[in-house]
């Protein structure tokens, strides 16, 4: 029997990834959407959680799909609710009031997601293995793309606590830290800040590893040509590259994965499992190097930027 799922926001992410995700997997139902401009055709709506919550009692999970500043009080009403908890990606705005949700998910006794879906890339597993037995010389990350392709019009990503380039670029930090077989942190960074805007467009990190290697991140979201979504490593044998986002893996050159488009479904995948086993996933490890970045990082003010 499919369990039931309430969608909240049904935007651009709701309706490429989320929606087929769920209408292709025969254990999940799209019982009802929330959203204050829009609908699915033939599914319950509502404009307000509390609305879902009080007339809707019969469904148990709540997958979040809406901008991180209003993510908190969404959550917890549902959590409060007794219902499982899916997160898009980031968790919230800051760390503290992530963490405020998990202890809330640990005290009412359901499953809380907090989603990372470019783990979830076909090529992720492939790359983790391949690293696990090699010293690390070089680690380099490209992550460059048109924020009006991806995100139109979208102004909540450039108001604080929207993250900027590291909208897209926590992805990559994602995968990073899920690949590595120790943990990194981040000595300095270069943070551009369009002059009309809250939040970066681009952004340059350096990580420090047990291994003395260079490891950079560059980020940038005005990028008009091809879309570049790599991470290239350097070890004493062979040389790993992820591209398209992680779904495909070479080694040497030589294409060992390549895969396509099964992030979300697998993530919706992973839902399933959690609540069957009466467990939460909640990683903070990506978020945690964004947050050290605005720490860390020099601000430079760059040229305005208008949709």
């Amino acid at each position: 029997m499919s369990r039931k799922v309430a969608l909240v926001g049904i935007g651009k992410i709701a309706r490429d990834q989320h929606i087929p995700s769920i209408a292709a997997d025969d254990a999940w139902e799209l019982a009802a959407t929330v959203s204050r401009n829009a609908s699915v055709d033939g599914v319950e709506h509502f404009s307000t959680i509390d609305e879902l919550l009080t007339k809707r009692p019969d469904i148990d999970v709540v997958s979040l799909s809406i901008p991180p500043q209003p993510r908190f009080d969404y959550a917890r009403k549902a959590l409060e609710a007794g219902c499982h908890v899916i997160l898009e990606k980031p968790p919230g705005q800051t760390l503290a009031e992530s963490y405020a949700l998990e202890r809330m998910a640990g005290q009412t006794g359901v499953s809380l997601f907090a989603t990372w879906h470019s783990r979830y890339a076909d090529g992720v597993p492939a790359a983790k293995a391949f690293l696990a037995k090699r010293s690390i010389k070089r680690f380099q990350i490209i992550w460059k793309e048109d924020v009006r392709r991806w995100h139109p019009g979208q102004e909540w990503i450039w108001q604080p606590g929207g993250l900027g380039v590291f909208d897209p670029g926590i992805n990559a930090l994602s995968i990073m830290t899920e690949i590595l077989p120790w943990q990194v942190h981040l000595t300095d960074a270069v943070l551009e800040f369009p002059e009309n805007r809250d939040t970066p467009i681009a952004a340059d990190l350096n990580f420090t590893n047990p291994d003395g290697a260079p490891m950079n991140a560059v980020f940038d979201w005005r990028h008009e040509g091809l879309q570049t979504w790599e991470i290239e490593v350097e070890t004493n044998d062979g040389t790993l590259k992820l591209s398209a986002g992680g779904a495909q893996v070479a080694i040497d050159g030589q294409m060992v994965v390549d895969g396509s488009n099964h992030e979300y479904a697998n993530l919706y995948r992973r839902m399933t499992k959690l609540i069957a086993s009466s467990q939460s996933d909640f990683d903070m490890a990506p978020m945690i190097h964004v947050c050290d970045a605005y720490a860390l990082g020099k601000r430079e003010v760059v040229a305005p930027f208008s949709y």
